[in-house]
């Protein structure tokens, strides 16, 4: 059996459809149905119940998920194990936001160097759905991420709560940032409900970033304003960079870890203590 039918099998439960699994593997959704059907062929049984809605697992379809994704993943530890250098002894992959990154994963990778001089780190910058993703084709081993979905192969912890407070270059404006040069960070969903309730007047911003280092940029060489971690602009703020609107009000924003719940490669449980450890010195430091 091909196993580019597995991946679709999996897309198609992650979008919840033919069409979604279509975009984000970038085939027809014919495509997609000639696997699906193909795949059922090869099986003997039906695997999803299609409606307008979108496609559901059948009963059948829930007993071949785990196979499908033990599967995905063999396959990828494999390509991941046999790749890996004879200088080294092992590999770890390990995706995070950006943000998360600055000040906390890239002093971890460090760390990691240092204590495990013979083990080959693969780091990798993403959003949560590529992160997810990945983990469940098994081609990367931790996720750190501020809104993880659930998935029955994955372990989900808390990593650290983030702190989310407004800053302004504008000293002008330390009482009352204008919207106009408000610059908006996607901080996920749940951060915009809760901007929008605290500060309707934000919630038509000009500028909208992705990334934090670049709304981070922007605001620095412009004046404007913007909600960021308070990890990551104490420097400026103490620089006299940057100045905390001290009335508004901060959010908390929680990061999580992800990792399969039965993980295959024997770095990923003390490279999870070295980060847990890790994430704990910048919450308190």
């Amino acid at each position: 059996m091909d196993i580019e039918f597995a991946r679709t099998f999996l897309k198609v439960v992650d979008t919840g459809s033919f069409v979604g699994a279509a975009k984000t593997l970038h085939i027809t959704q014919a495509a997609v149905s000639r696997r699906i059907s193909t795949l059922e062929s090869y099986l003997g049984c039906d695997l999803f119940i299609r409606n307008k809605s979108g496609a559901s697992l059948t009963p059948a379809g829930q007993q071949f998920l785990r196979y499908a994704a033990s599967m995905v993943q063999t396959l990828e530890r494999a390509r991941h194990e046999v790749g890996v250098a004879r200088t080294f002894k092992g590999a770890l992959t390990i995706g995070g936001r950006f943000g998360l990154w600055d000040g906390l994963l890239v002093p971890w990778l460090k760390e990691m160097t240092e204590e495990f001089p013979d083990v080959q780190l693969r780091a990798q910058i993403g959003f949560e759905e590529g992160l997810m993703q990945d983990l469940v084709d098994g081609s990367m081993d931790i996720g750190v991420m501020y809104t993880p979905q659930s998935r029955p192969s994955l372990q989900v912890e808390p990593l650290l709560k983030e702190q989310l407070i407004l800053v302004t270059s504008d000293p002008s404006e330390i009482q009352a940032p204008s919207p106009d040069r408000y610059v908006h960070v996607d901080w996920g969903p749940e951060f915009l409900t809760q901007l929008t309730g605290a500060f309707p007047e934000l919630s038509s911003p000009r500028v909208i970033v992705g990334i934090s280092w670049m709304g981070l940029q922007h605001i620095l060489k412009t004046h404007g304003s913007g909600f960021f971690p308070s990890r990551l602009v104490q420097t400026y703020i103490q620089q006299g960079r940057l100045f905390r609107v001290e009335a508004a009000a901060s959010f908390e924003l929680p990061a999580y870890v992800v990792y399969p719940s039965k993980p295959q490669n024997p770095l990923t449980l003390p490279m999870l203590e070295a980060l847990h450890r890790k994430a704990l010195a910048v919450t308190e430091g």
